[in-house]
């Protein structure tokens, strides 16, 4: 087991997209009332006197989206100002991206992954959920905002899903080539999505990768990343070619973070509850924060015994938190 010493923080569980793989089409969610969200002090207090004395120098922002949490420029500044943090870093979808993309490196923020699951603006309406056109423009105006800027490593996630965007795969490791960003091919996962899961299936890590190899060569990149990608580059390429391959590998002996829910949940582990801790409950109610290191760390001694084939809420149909709520 890796030293735990990332954390990802759930800032909000809504999001302005409905993406496929992540809720199920149709679905009313519950989303948390905004009294319930852990607030911008209760946060900065966690992360300053609970995860930095055990020893976590390094977070990630999700959502849900979390450029729609309120204030979330000045939320960066605090955090990335924290002399502690080694490491701060975003996932958004983009979509609000451009106009403070600037605002977001000058607070302190260097990496950002942004989801672009297709190059295709039909495509992605489809994958997004969402009913309008423009969308996919929007999105690539953000990516674009962040590039300019100066975001190093650019990030660019794709969850692969068979029958939907399966058939850009070489498109977009194509990005890669003449810009200096990161593609991360993603396993479709049956979280939020049981029905489309049973449907579709997923394809491997591995067969992406032979029809990259086929179409350029494939190396492995001397470029290691913070989380649990398999990085490779084609020959000659300024960027890489991650694969996180969560459903037809284990890599739970290499897991490096717990995640944060944007209520005050500590898990420790994207598909395992078990052990899970209400920090904001335990800091509202009085509970010293020296109590709540003891708590932590308890969490990440169980955290060295779970293993991702051993998950206790991961089974098609079983799981009942959609990927935004989780903080995915």
């Amino acid at each position: 087991m890796n030293q735990v010493d990332y954390l990802r923080i759930s800032l909000i569980d809504r999001c302005n997209f409905r993406c496929l793989y992540c809720m199920p089409e149709g679905a009313e969610l519950d989303y948390i009332l905004k009294q319930q969200l852990l607030t911008d002090q209760e946060l900065l207090t966690l992360i300053q006197d609970v995860f930095i004395p055990v020893g976590f120098t390094r977070f990630r922002l999700t959502g849900g989206e979390p450029l729609l949490r309120p204030g979330v420029v000045e939320l960066v500044k605090k955090i990335a100002n924290l002399p502690q943090t080694q490491d701060l870093a975003m996932t958004t979808n983009g979509f609000l991206l451009a106009p403070i993309a600037k605002n977001l490196y000058d607070a302190g923020l260097r990496r950002i992954n942004i989801s672009l699951d297709s190059l295709e603006s039909d495509t992605f309406e489809q994958i997004i959920g969402n009913h309008g056109r423009g969308r996919w423009q929007q999105v690539w105006q953000g990516i674009q905002a962040a590039y300019n800027v100066g975001f190093d490593p650019l990030k660019l996630n794709v969850v692969v899903i068979p029958g939907v965007n399966d058939h850009e795969v070489l498109d977009l490791a194509a990005l890669t080539i003449d810009k200096q960003w990161h593609i991360r091919f993603i396993e479709f996962m049956p979280i939020g999505n049981g029905q489309l899961f049973s449907d579709r299936g997923w394809i491997s890590s591995a067969d992406l990768r032979h029809s990259i190899r086929a179409r350029w060569g494939l190396t492995e990149s001397q470029v290691c990343g913070n989380g649990p990608a398999d990085v490779f580059q084609i020959p000659g390429a300024k960027g890489t070619l991650g694969f996180i391959s969560q459903m037809s590998e284990c890599f739970c002996d290499r897991c490096n973070r717990l995640r944060l829910n944007a209520d005050g949940w500590l898990r420790p582990c994207l598909l395992n509850e078990t052990g899970q801790i209400n920090l904001k409950t335990a800091l509202r109610a009085g509970i010293s924060t020296l109590q709540l290191q003891e708590q932590v760390q308890q969490l990440l001694n169980f955290k060295s015994e779970i293993n991702f084939k051993q998950r206790d809420s991961g089974t098609v149909g079983a799981y009942t938190r959609t990927m935004s709520q989780i903080g995915g």
